[in-house]
């Protein structure tokens, strides 16, 4: 079978190295760690017409999505023969927080209180209420914001700062609406289930490590590492988030003419046992991707083919190892960061798999193009003795500027 993966981080190159196991694998534009396990070809992701003479000369069995752009805007629909992924409509999930919460009330999935605001007033208002009367704010921009549209306030002043930053311009279009809802206190996990209609079945659970400092201090970023499976979360809260926040929203979507194929991304929270939804994605996670991706044994390729021709879909087979990705970053991370460094990587050894999320190559060799450069991988019978490979190896990875937390999986 062939298959085109389209992307250039490290959730792309996770994916072309475990199906490049199966398949025929192509990746546009790709990196270059795909292309030592798939095909490269240049393309311009926005350019929907480049996209569709790449899958009409190429005619791929299956095609996967990576980034939230393009989903957003409906390449989905113009590749849907082949392609898993959600169409326009059902990308809104991930492409409007505010649409995402309302259907989330109409399911009856169980999140924070919120309300959606475009008048700063109103909003700053309704913070104050939420921190007199609960837990405190999350201040979220509606639109995609690469992971980092959340604000978690700790106090009714950075609430109204953030209001105002977002609502004034500060994250472009993505911030003109927003959603403030109650802030819920517990431990976070990510579960990302391959569905086709109704049918749906989950990969292994994950946590990621959101803030760019240790001890979750700092920015928020796209994700500084994870682990899997997060083995603090028990089956019968996979189970509870199975009946009370996948399969409600597979039905809503379903009663408003929405065909979901794809990656059902649940961002979850457990408050006093409970699973909330944090929030819906619609792609696979990065860097959450990059660890469960190392504990598939087989069976992936026919999953997702089976959902994207909206079929029942089978069960992945899986390894009794759990895995541990640290993601190494550019100085300034999350915010402006300086390129073209050269790296000094070794080659994958052991348990380890190096995935690329922010290189090129040049004349010069390998170098960072990005702020999210490499994602170190690693594998072992438990979470300690996967982060310990996943750290020593670290220790022969250098870039000018490069840093990494040290407190992934503790």
């Amino acid at each position: 079978m062939r298959v085109l993966i389209l992307g250039s981080g490290g959730r792309e190159h996770a994916l072309a190295w475990q199906l490049s196991k199966s398949a025929d694998v192509h990746c546009a534009p790709g990196n270059p760690g795909t292309a030592k396990v798939s095909t490269n070809h240049t393309i311009n992701l926005g350019d929907h017409l480049q996209l569709v003479e790449l899958a009409n000369r190429l005619r791929p069995d299956l095609i996967i999505i990576g980034p939230e752009d393009p989903l957003i805007t409906g390449v989905a629909d113009v590749l849907r023969t082949a392609g898993f992924d959600p169409g326009k409509a059902g990308a809104s999930l991930e492409g409007s927080k505010a649409y995402s919460k309302t259907l989330m009330a109409k399911a009856g999935v169980p999140t924070a209180r919120f309300r959606n605001f475009t008048d700063p007033q109103q909003a700053q208002e309704f913070a104050r209420t939420l921190f007199a009367t609960g837990n405190g704010a999350v201040v979220k921009a509606s639109g995609a914001a690469l992971g980092k549209g959340v604000m978690v306030t700790d106090s009714v002043e950075e609430a109204i700062e953030a209001i105002r930053w977002m609502l004034s311009g500060g994250l472009g279009e993505s911030g003109k609406e927003i959603v403030v809802e109650e802030r819920l206190l517990g431990r976070e996990f990510s579960l990302l289930t391959i569905c086709s209609g109704m049918s749906f079945v989950s990969l292994p659970v994950a946590q990621d490590h959101k803030r760019v400092g240790e001890g979750d201090v700092g920015a928020n970023t796209g994700g500084m590492g994870t682990f899997a499976p997060a083995d603090w979360v028990s089956p019968d809260t996979v189970r509870q988030t199975h009946e009370r926040v996948v399969a409600p929203m597979l039905q809503r979507l379903n009663q408003d003419g929405i065909d979901y194929r794809g990656v059902l991304f649940s961002g979850l929270l457990v408050q006093d046992g409970i699973p909330y939804c944090l929030e819906y994605n619609v792609r696979f996670g990065d860097p959450e991707t990059q660890s469960i991706m190392r504990l598939v044994k087989s069976g992936l390729l026919e999953c997702l083919t089976s959902a994207a021709r909206g079929e029942a879909v089978p069960k992945v087979s899986l390894s009794d190892d759990s895995a541990v990705t640290v993601i190494a970053a550019s100085a300034g991370y999350p915010g402006e960061v300086k390129k073209d460094f050269p790296i000094s990587l070794p080659s994958d050894s052991g348990n380890v798999v190096v995935f690329h999320s922010g290189t090129r190559e040049s004349h010069a060799g390998l170098q960072t193009a990005g702020g999210r450069v490499l994602g170190v991988s690693a594998t072992g019978p438990t979470v300690a003795a996967a982060r310990d490979e996943a750290y020593e190896f670290l220790k022969h990875v250098s870039f000018e500027g490069m840093f990494y937390r040290h407190d992934i999986a503790r």
